[in-house]
């Protein structure tokens, strides 16, 4: 940490409130980062962490307009008096979604945007992004089209276009979120890297335990917009609420041993019958000229399953999970949707059977309000008005968004956007339900609370989420599907699947705390547990 010379950032007694909202969304935040310093930002869902955000970055009130109180500064220049061309060079921002981020068809394009709106010349562009995505680790994707990379390479490539810009404040908004375990410890290291050769690094995160292994030098915590805790990362244990922010296990076990815990009892389990879908020597490449990304797949999805699929990014977990719906046909094998190949079942059709909620919420919002967002699955599935009334009613309490059903839902942030797009396949009430990475994006609290919702109401026959969130699978599952190069390489329970401690490594899956203490105690509780209940338990 370096306190000798003057911050890049310096935020007094800020407070802003959109002019769409009756309360300021942050209220009287002051804090100072120095270069090389690393500060991360915690808080739940709607705290106030995003809008905290623009307001370093300029977006506020250059692009979003509200009424604003108090002083921030950028290398001691108010922001508000600095044109976007000066900020773009002075604050590079990595947002939450790399699908919003990305212009660019190709990879070396996309990089290449923002020289090349600033006039650099041919050379120089060449060189740096060169460079950008060599230092990233990514230089093998420099002439791959954006749209056929995985979610967690859109995220390398969208973090390259911010850093070939080589600015000295970072901004990272949500950076883990699409990364598996690995990519995300080698992602930190970065960051931790790029603070200590000068640049003030800025981490907006909820996988706080994560984070935390970097030794950040300041944390700041926000509830409800309000400042709670500004100091060092030991301090927070203490202050933060546990049930809204995920902290390591140990931690979480003895603050809860003295609270009331209701244990988590699923109603699914997985029960002898004919498989609801299954994959038959199943291989797929995007095109003739591409190599496989699938290879010769073989498994089935029984009643009573939860399943969740792990592997590293560009595995082909996505790819896996779209095959079942029709979404993608095989090249070679079949899928089998209740007995029917998909090839002679409609994407249409298929949605009366399995709900699928795709990674990234832009690609499936775009009603003009929340509530009409939610109905229009059960429209199309032809419900009866009551029932479709009673189905959005119960998927827009299970995700915990009452107060925004008649916002349009691209005006909300990432999380809630993803909230929506779970809440609108819900309320088609499919007997499988099939998401991309739900926890991305959402607080401790929300995810549980959606998860228990989804695991303990009556009316769905199984249950896949794909997730780089090992405690989720812990916590959620009865069976892991482990990818590694698009093929399974092990399918069993969590305690079996997960013991192999090797074989996760090469997957890029990393055990957590919560993994380690399960397994420590799991022959006194005979299955994993979340932290609070192996806090009663032991």
């Amino acid at each position: 940490m370096t306190v000798d010379r003057e911050p890049y950032i310096t935020v007094d007694k800020l407070t802003f409130q959109y002019h769409s909202r009756t309360e300021p969304a942050i209220s009287d935040i002051s804090f100072k980062v120095y270069p090389g310093e690393v500060l991360l930002i915690a808080g739940s869902s709607g705290c106030g962490k995003t809008t905290l955000m623009r307001c370093i970055n300029g977006l506020i009130p250059h692009t979003y307009r509200g009424d604003m109180s108090g002083e921030i500064r950028l290398l001691d220049k108010p922001v508000s008096e600095m044109a976007m061309s000066d900020l773009s060079q002075t604050v590079g921002t990595l947002l939450q979604d790399p699908e919003r981020q990305i212009v660019g068809s190709y990879v070396r394009n996309e990089v290449a945007f923002g020289l090349e709106n600033l006039g650099f010349s041919r050379e120089e562009i060449i060189r740096r992004v060169d460079e950008t995505l060599e230092y990233l680790g990514i230089l093998h994707l420099r002439d791959r089209e954006t749209f056929s990379i995985s979610g967690g390479e859109k995220q390398k490539v969208a973090l390259a276009g911010v850093l070939v810009m080589q600015p000295k404040v970072l901004l990272l908004d949500e950076p883990l979120a699409s990364l598996d375990p690995s990519s995300a410890h080698e992602a930190l290291k970065l960051f931790r890297d790029l603070a200590d050769k000068g640049i003030a690094v800025v981490i907006v995160e909820h996988r706080v335990e994560d984070v935390l292994s970097i030794n950040p030098d300041r944390v700041l915590y926000l509830d409800a917009g309000k400042q709670e805790y500004y100091g060092d990362s030991s301090g927070l244990m203490k202050v933060v609420d546990y049930h809204r922010i995920k902290l390591p296990a140990r931690i979480i076990m003895e603050r809860a041993k003295t609270e009331q815990v209701i244990e988590f009892k699923p109603l699914l389990s997985p029960q002898a019958g004919e498989a609801l879908v299954k994959f038959d020597h199943v291989s797929f490449r995007y095109r003739e000229d591409l190599p496989d990304v699938l290879h010769d797949v073989s498994f089935q999805v029984g009643k009573g399953d939860v399943i969740a699929i792990l592997g590293h990014n560009g595995a082909g977990k996505t790819t896996l999970v779209k095959h079942a719906l029709g979404l993608l046909k095989p090249t070679d094998g079949r899928v089998l949707l209740e007995g029917k190949d998909t090839r002679k079942v409609t994407v249409a059709q298929a949605a009366h059977t399995i709900g699928y909620v795709f990674q990234s919420p832009t690609q499936m919002l775009f009603a003009p309000s929340v509530k009409e967002e939610l109905a229009f699955g059960p429209k199309n599935l032809r419900y009866t008005p009551d029932t479709i009334q009673k189905n959005v009613d119960w998927a827009i309490h299970t995700v915990h968004m009452e107060a925004e059903l008649e916002t349009p839902p691209l005006a909300l942030s990432f999380g809630q956007q993803k909230r929506v797009s779970i809440a609108s396949i819900l309320s088609m009430r499919s007997r499988i339900l099939m998401m991309d990475e739900p926890t991305a994006g959402q607080d401790y609290w929300n995810y549980n609370q959606f998860m228990d919702a989804i695991l303990q109401m009556p009316g769905f026959d199984s249950v896949l989420f794909i997730t780089h969130d090992v405690d989720l699978a812990v916590v959620y599952a009865n069976r892991i599907l482990l990818v590694f190069g698009g093929q399974i390489v092990a399918d069993g329970s969590p305690a079996e699947v997960l013991k192999d401690k090797e074989q996760l490594r090469r997957c890029r899956v990393l055990p957590t705390t919560l993994l380690q203490v399960n397994e420590q105690y799991y022959e006194q509780t005979g299955r994993f547990l979340r932290a609070e209940e192996l806090a009663k338990r032991i």
